[in-house]
């Protein structure tokens, strides 16, 4: 029975003055005397959830795509995974046009027609180069002092691709390169870069 008690929540009471009838709060119930001077803050409620994103149906695997944005706009890639959140896992091949493998977001791209046979690629490597740690930048340890400041003037160095990364790179257009070749004309239109010029109507193209 005490613990059933202790477990209850104190109520309030009610006094009566004069003829009418008075609520009382119990003193754990009664607004605070100390407020903080300035409002403390409080994470946002989310009612939104995160859903997985749905890749457009002219989004296949081996399908060559148009970049829009970037480095390398204008060229011309091959589709070879569907990464979360909207992005895509393309290459080249470098050999190809210079462009490696890397994630592009998927609104700024468009889908051909022309679709390359990915049949014979070493899936392990996909697989690892579509990790999230893959692509992450590696920390410099330089740190800015007199040594840097008298360096002002020199050339910068040239950034070094680790050895990984440019293994990865072979084993991937090793096998696209072979496939590339038995279609004729498919390696000189990989290479092309896209540009509109004026009078061109890109809504009335076949892509």
């Amino acid at each position: 029975m005490s613990a059933q008690k202790g477990s209850e929540k104190p109520g309030s009471q009610t006094k009566k003055f004069g003829k009418g009838e008075r609520e009382i709060p119990h003193h754990t119930q009664k607004a605070k005397k100390f407020y903080p001077a300035e409002d403390e803050k409080k994470p946002k409620k989310v009612r939104k959830s995160i859903k997985p994103a749905r890749p457009r149906p002219s989004l296949a695997p081996g399908s060559i795509l148009i970049l829009l944005a970037g480095r390398f706009r204008g060229k011309r890639v091959i589709l070879l995974k569907h990464l979360p959140q909207g992005v895509l896992l393309v290459t080249g091949p470098y050999k190809a046009n210079g462009v490696p493998l890397r994630r592009v977001n998927a609104r700024y791209v468009i889908a051909t027609s022309v679709k390359v046979d990915l049949k014979g690629i070493d899936e392990k490597v996909v697989e690892k180069v579509s990790e999230e740690g893959y692509f992450t930048r590696e920390k410099k340890n330089d740190k800015v002092g007199e040594e840097a400041f008298f360096k002002q003037g020199e050339k910068p160095e040239k950034k070094k691709i680790s050895s990984a990364r440019a293994s990865d790179q072979k084993a991937v257009d090793k096998t696209l390169l072979t496939n590339i070749k038995k279609e004729p004309m498919l390696l000189e239109y990989l290479r092309s870069s896209f540009s509109l010029r004026a009078g061109d109507r890109p809504h009335e193209m076949k892509w």
